[in-house]
Formats: structure tokens, C-alpha cells, sequence
């Protein structure tokens, strides 16, 4: 996985998220506190899916076979996909079954002392693997909101690390919540409803994880600017006069395929066409380092048979 797959946010989040975890059960042991088993499941959760992106990132380096003539950059897209199950199924649902349990059934916390202090533990650990992740973040968002860039970004390590680690800070100030109203009002009921808002914020930000890596598997265009860069290097205004239409797809986060239909002149011979379309191709590598799989077709532009099409965008 290149560095703007996120690696060092991966691996800053899979040691805070470990480390708390431990942490969070033994709290769970000594307190009994909900909040706090519900808080280690999720943190073991994330701990397996920060496994899971390595693992996708490790699979999708594997070179280009005959069965797979484009490679597997898209393992990355599937193995974003199965954290976001694995966050909904895992975390979320059994947070949900673990509050409702409380509710049901409470009981008073034992040694209070233990949740509140792994939590403080844990929203400071938390802190410094977001803060990683957002500062690998910013490297590659530009001048994009928060919302834009993980709605628009291709690779999907960061979007995943991102919304953890804030689902997690959430959540963790939730629980605080459930178990300082614990204790303020002797009243366990409340450490069962923090258990249960931290499962409804797992199961939204699975599902919002879900839907983005599903656009991705089904195949996403490049982005707006690198359609126009890409459409820009195509015409030379010799060779090339204009692009009739053309397609992008990306084949993982950092390659993409480029298939075009280009306008020539009609009184070019073979070998001029083939020299533009090779020219063609080293300009828009040149503008578009990912663009490493390009088919260009030669065709005489006819304004009137021209039919408009999208370009991919």
C-alpha cells in the first residue's frame, strides 16, 4: 500500500485501539459497566478491521495475471466494504443488544473508579491516532471539506480511519456520559442507554461506510479535475484536434483506466496516427501519473454523427 493509503494512520490507530481494548475489558471485569464491554468490543472491532485494510492494502500490490489482466488494486474496495460489516455486525449490533440488556436488567456499577479511568485513557489515545489520520488526511484533501473528501476519495483506508476514530471519540464521551449519570443518580438504566446511543452511532457510520465503498467497488470515475487534465494532454492541436468521448475508471485507488475516442485528420497516414496516439498516451501520463491503462481510438470527427456523451465524470 503507497503512503496516501494511510498506512501510518492504520498502524497509529490498530496500537491505540489494542491498547484500549485491554483496557476497556479489564475496566468491564472490575466494574461491571456496559458502556465498558460495549466500549472493548467496538475497540477490538476496529482493532480487526485496521487488520483488515492492512491485509486488502497487502493482497492488492499482487501483479496482473491472466485471469486478472488489470490487477487487483480493487481488493482495497473489498476489504473497506468488509470493515464496514464487521463495524455494523460487531460493534454496533451487539452495543445495541448489550443496552437494551442493561435496560432490561440493570445492575449498579462495582469500582467505578476503573470505567472512568480507562475512558480518560482511551479518549487521549484515541485523540493521537485521529490526529494522525488527519493530518495524513490533509495531505491528500486539499481544499475539499471533511465531507467532500470522503465522499470523493479513492482510496478508502482514510475515509475508514477517519470516521472510526471519530465514532470512537463519540462514543467513548457517550459512555462517559452513561456512567458519570450512573453514578450521579444511582440509577444503572443510564450506562445501559450510553451503551445504546454508542451502537446507534456504530450502525450510522457503518452504514455511511457502506454506501461509499459500494460506489467504489462498482467502479468510480476519476475525479473532475482529472478528467479535465486528462482530456487537456489528449489534444495537441496537430495530431490530435479533439477528443469525440472518452471514459476513466478507476481499477483501484492508484490506477486508472483511460479509453477515448480521438478526432485526427483525415489525410494522416497509419504511421502519423500511430505517433499521435503514442505522443497522446506520454502526455497524459505525464498529466496523470495513475493513468497507467490507456486505449485511445482514431476516428475522423464528424460534427453532424458526433453523438454527445458523458465523459466519465
Amino acid at each position: 500500500m503507497s503512503a496516501s493509503g494511510g498506512t501510518k494512520a492504520i498502524v497509529a490507530a490498530l496500537g491505540a485501539n489494542l491498547a484500549i481494548a485491554a483496557a476497556k475489558f479489564v475496566a468491564f471485569a472490575f466494574s461491571g459497566s456496559s458502556s465498558m464491554l460495549a466500549e472493548g468490543v467496538h475497540s477490538l472491532a476496529d482493532s480487526g478491521n485496521q487488520g483488515l485494510l492492512l491485509l486488502g492494502g497487502k493482497k492488492a500490490q499482487r501483479a496482473a495475471t491472466a485471469e486478472h489482466p488489470f490487477g487487483y488494486g480493487r481488493e482495497r474496495y473489498i476489504y473497506g466494504f468488509l470493515v464496514s460489516i464487521v463495524l455494523f455486525t460487531i460493534g454496533g449490533v451487539f452495543a445495541l443488544y448489550e443496552g437494551w440488556e442493561k435496560i432490561q436488567h440493570p445492575h449498579p456499577l462495582d469500582n467505578w473508579y476503573w470505567p472512568v479511568g480507562v475512558l480518560v485513557f482511551a479518549v487521549i489515545a484515541e485523540g493521537f491516532s485521529f490526529r494522525t489520520a488527519i493530518k495524513e488526511s490533509n495531505a491528500l484533501r486539499g481544499q475539499q471539506s471533511w465531507t467532500q473528501f470522503i465522499r470523493s476519495a479513492k482510496a478508502p483506508e482514510l475515509p475508514v480511519v477517519l470516521l472510526e476514530d471519530f465514532g470512537a471519540l463519540i462514543g467513548l464521551v457517550l459512555a462517559l456520559c452513561g456512567v458519570g449519570l450512573t453514578l450521579a443518580t444511582g440509577d444503572a438504566v443510564w450506562d445501559g442507554i450510553g451503551t445504546m446511543a454508542i451502537g446507534t452511532l456504530l450502525v450510522a457510520i457503518a452504514l455511511v461506510l457502506a454506501a461509499e465503498t459500494k460506489s467504489l467497488l462498482l467502479g468510480e470515475a476519476a475525479g473532475p479535475d482529472q478528467v479535465a487534465r486528462i482530456r487537456t494532454a489528449l489534444v495537441d492541436g496537430d495530431a490530435v484536434t479533439r477528443v469525440i468521448h472518452m471514459r476513466t475508471l478507476h481499477l483501484g485507488p492508484e490506477e486508472l483506466l483511460v479509453a477515448a475516442k480521438i478526432a485526427v485528420r483525415h489525410d494522416d497516414t497509419a504511421t502519423e496516427i500511430a505517433d499521435a496516439i503514442n505522443a497522446a498516451e506520454a502526455r497524459v501520463r505525464a498529466a496523470v501519473p495513475i493513468a497507467r491503462v490507456i486505449y485511445l481510438e482514431p476516428d475522423i470527427y464528424d460534427e453532424a454523427a458526433a453523438a454527445p456523451a458523458p465523459d466519465g465524470s
